[in-house]
């Protein structure tokens, strides 16, 4: 498994174990709808600390995770689509 996919691994893991503590019946939602994970492409580290302070702006849980020394991975959620999107909608995916 390459560095990129192990940082995405725990860039989810890491909003699932805040969750859980502060809003387990959305991680149970989650959880029995499919745990949805959606990969997006973005420019430099410097916007994916841009986009996290956005989704933490928005109360959602937002992680960012170092590869090879810079931050290059996101997660944010589970939450709602509507609000996932407020923050990376404007996003290609990968």
């Amino acid at each position: 498994m390459g560095s990129g996919k192990i940082a995405a691994r725990d860039a989810t893991l890491r909003c699932y174990k805040a969750l859980v503590k502060k809003n387990s019946s959305l991680v149970g939602h989650w959880e029995h709808t499919g745990q949805a994970k959606i990969v997006l492409k973005t420019t430099s580290e410097e916007r994916i600390l841009e986009l996290e302070t956005i989704a933490k702006s928005l109360n959602l849980c937002a992680r960012s995770v170092k590869d090879q020394g810079t931050r290059t991975v996101l997660g944010i959620g589970p939450a709602p689509v509507r609000l996932i999107n407020e923050v990376t909608g404007k996003l290609r995916l990968l």
